[in-house]
Order: structure tokens, then C-alpha cells, then sequence
């Protein structure tokens, strides 16, 4: 279940809040970890079978008091159906004879150009 949460944290300087994220960012399931709140003093975090209790109890022996705001379960956005795409017929490649003077002294004519068409194979195992 993805979850979003919102932790107080007591952050008053910027070593603080980089550690703090830094913990929050080390937690199993951990998706997302930013900083909010007029006075940033908010970590929001998004992850997916996040202990809210362990992540601020670790929060709150390596940094400080920290303390449970909210937790809501986020719900993904269906993706909008997209209609099947026609395949579009392939397009030949023309491979272009090399430069002359390329081949030794034995040929006296390059190989003719060739086409390759690679069509879809209806073969299951390939």
C-alpha cells in the first residue's frame, strides 16, 4: 500500500534537515522524501509499507523531536486508456555498395545493392 505521510520534525538548521532526510531516505519502501511547511520543519514522505512509527523513532534518536502529522494512503492516477496503435508496414533498407577502390585488385565490380526487409515473424519461439 502506498502511503503518504507528513512527520514534524525539529529541523533549525541546514545540517539537520539534510540528516534528517538523509534517515527518512534510508528507510525501507522509501519513494519520495521532501521538505514542507512554512517554516521547513516538515518532512513529507511517500513510500510503500512504511513503518510511520519506526521512521520517527529512528527521526527522533538521531535528529530530535519528531512527531506524526498525518498518513494517508495515495491513490495512483489510472493511466487513460490509449487506443491500440496501427502497426505501421515496414520500410525497406536500402544498403548502399562501399566507396570504389574498396574492394582488392580480384573484383572488378561491387556487389549489386541489396535490400533487406524485415518483416514481423508469426514464429511463437522467436
Amino acid at each position: 500500500m502506498k502511503q503518504k505521510m507528513v512527520v514534524k520534525v525539529s529541523m533549525p538548521c541546514k545540517r539537520s534537515r539534510s540528516r534528517a532526510m538523509a534517515l527518512a531516505a534510508r528507510a525501507d519502501g522509501v519513494i519520495s522524501v521532501a521538505i514542507t511547511g512554512d517554516a521547513r520543519d516538515k518532512l513529507e514522505v511517500v513510500g510503500d509499507g512504511v513503518d510511520p512509527v519506526c521512521l520517527v523513532s529512528c527521526l527522533r534518536r538521531k535528529v530530535g523531536h519528531a512527531e506524526i502529522l498525518q498518513v494517508e494512503e495515495v491513490k495512483d492516477k489510472k493511466p487513460e486508456e490509449k487506443k491500440p496503435e496501427e502497426p505501421k508496414p515496414p520500410q525497406p533498407m536500402v544498403v548502399h555498395p562501399p566507396p570504389h577502390g574498396y574492394y582488392s585488385y580480384h573484383h572488378h565490380h561491387p556487389p549489386p545493392p541489396m535490400v533487406v526487409c524485415e518483416e514481423p515473424s508469426s514464429c511463437p519461439i522467436m
